[in-house]
Formats: structure tokens, C-alpha cells, sequence
């Protein structure tokens, strides 16, 4: 896989926590974050506002190693934000409306290619932004991965299927499944419902401190569980730590049971965090190493 093969497209924002810290986030960021630190120089796509947290974005990703050029100013919105409040460990977000990310720009999209795109559906509140995800998908990626992500207000079931059944591999939660498909008895058979009425190649979906249970369009079932008594901080972005290293074993080919393992691994280490992005490399170099990343 060479650089910029994977393109990371959606929200980049602020998550602003009850003792006052800032923590810069939002899912696609992370994902692209946590790309970067195991070596796969991902292109993200966002928008950000001319603002000091604008500022602080790009210092972020440039000490970081990630490429800025993808990222697009606006002079007239800005850079996200989102109000984090905690109850027993478990976040709820208050989402600023109208923020840059809303506005991603398609025009400067024509030429993009990738193999492997991921998107969320935050980032497509806006019609601006579904024009900009509209781009990329007719520039005929190899790979469309979907990382639902439903926050109310901002999403409506019939469009969030609409991206779904564009899509090959979906990665959800057990609660976002049921709001999409319903439910029966049994979780596998609801996913494979969901798998094959939206043409996926796969299905993942997360349960918290259950594991996770993947499907494939063979219908062939693996399911996971965590380690117990994990060292919990909060959960802000462990989602996305597992779909960053979901993203990872796909493009390298590592068989799903390992992939959904490490994807486990990882999470866990990540709800011992404060927010969803770590910006010691050592932290990830123990997985690098574990794995053997080049």
C-alpha cells in the first residue's frame, strides 16, 4: 500500500470536556491520526475555520507528520466544536451546528483517487459536504468503508441507508444496528439481514464491553470479547480506535479474526485515555511492534 491510498474524509472539531480540556477530535480525524502513527500517511479530507482553533488543528497534524494540503479553509464558519458531558463514564455530545467541516469543498476534489475511502455520517449533515463525498465516490475508489455514527439531531435513517448500501464494509454499533434494521432474538441474524439487503462485503458491529461480531458476505460469523477490568478514563473515541485498525488490517490483508483482535486491543488501551487521540508515538510503538508494522 503506498501513501495517500487511503483517504479519510469528514469532521475534524474540538471535543470540549466538563473540566474544561479541549481535546482535538472527531471520528474521521481519529482514525486518520491514529493511521498516521502506524505509518500510512492517510490523505484527510475536512475543513477547518480561520480561527485559533484552525490554528490549532493544523500545529497539531504538522507535528504530528500528517499532510496539511487536503485540508480546506473557510472564512466564513467555524472550526468544530462539540460539548462533552459525562455520566458514569458514557459521553454525550452537544454538536455546534454550521461548522467548517459542513462545508467541505468539492471542487477541489475532482482529481482526488484513492483505493480506500472511509467516511462517516456526521460529516454529512450538510448537503455541501454529501456533494464532496459525491466527488470522491465518482472518482471510483476500490473500497468504501462506512463508519456509522448516529447523533441526533443530525441524521435521518432513509439517507444514512442511502450511504450504507453505497458502501462495502459497515462498521456499527449493537444500538445504531437496531435503529437502522430493528431486531430480532439475535444480533448475527439481524446483522447478516442488514449485510445482505445493502450488498456489503462485511459487517462489523461493536458492543461495548461485549466485543464486536463481524459478518462476511459468505455469512461466516467471528465474535470477540475484550479483556475484562480495563483501566477506563472514558470512551470518547474508542470507535474509532477500532475502525483505524479495522481500515489497517483490511488494506494489509491480515486475516479478519486477527484484524478484529488487534482492533480490540486497541480500544481498550484507548478508553484508558483522556479523549480519542494520544499524542506520545511510544504508545502506539507497543502495537507497531506487537504487529510488526514496517
Amino acid at each position: 500500500m503506498s501513501a495517500n491510498d487511503l483517504t479519510i474524509f469528514g469532521e475534524v472539531l474540538f471535543d470540549c470536556f466538563p473540566s474544561g480540556e479541549s481535546v482535538l477530535g472527531g471520528a474521521p480525524f481519529n482514525v486518520a491520526w491514529h493511521l498516521q502513527a502506524f505509518g500510512r500517511s492517510p490523505r484527510f479530507i475536512s475543513r477547518i475555520g480561520r480561527d485559533e482553533a484552525g490554528d490549532a488543528v493544523l500545529r497539531a497534524m504538522r507535528q504530528w507528520g500528517m499532510d496539511t494540503n487536503p485540508l480546506q479553509s473557510d472564512d466564513f464558519h467555524p472550526t468544530g466544536k462539540v460539548m462533552i458531558s459525562l455520566l458514569a463514564g458514557e459521553p454525550s455530545y452537544d454538536i455546534l451546528a454550521d461548522a467548517a467541516y459542513d462545508f467541505i469543498d468539492a471542487a477541489r476534489l475532482a482529481e482526488v483517487t484513492c483505493a480506500t475511502l472511509y467516511h462517516g455520517s456526521l460529516g454529512l449533515r450538510n448537503p455541501v459536504a454529501r456533494t464532496a463525498l459525491e466527488r470522491l465516490k465518482a472518482n471510483r475508489p476500490r473500497r468504501i468503508f462506512m463508519d456509522v455514527n448516529l447523533r441526533d439531531p443530525w441524521w435521518q435513517r432513509e439517507t444514512v441507508l442511502e450511504w450504507v448500501s453505497q458502501a462495502d464494509w459497515v462498521k456499527l454499533n449493537e444500538d445504531e444496528l437496531r435503529l437502522l434494521q430493528g431486531h430480532s432474538s439475535e444480533l448475527s441474524v439481524d446483522a447478516g439481514t442488514f449485510m445482505r439487503r445493502h450488498g456489503l462485503e462485511g459487517v462489523v458491529v461493536t458492543r461495548g464491553e461485549q466485543g464486536a461480531l463481524a459478518l462476511l458476505h459468505d455469512r461466516s460469523v467471528i465474535e470477540i470479547t475484550p479483556e475484562k477490568h480495563l483501566d477506563l478514563i472514558d470512551t470518547v473515541g474508542a470507535g474509532d480506535g477500532f475502525s483505524a485498525v479495522l481500515l489497517l488490517g483490511l488494506t494489509l490483508d491480515w486475516p479478519l479474526r486477527l484484524t478484529l483482535e488487534r482492533a480490540q486491543a486497541f480500544a481498550s488501551a484507548i478508553v484508558g485515555q483522556r479523549g480519542a487521540t494520544v499524542k506520545e508515538p511510544s504508545f502506539y510503538q507497543t502495537f507497531a511492534d506487537d504487529w510488526q508494522l514496517a
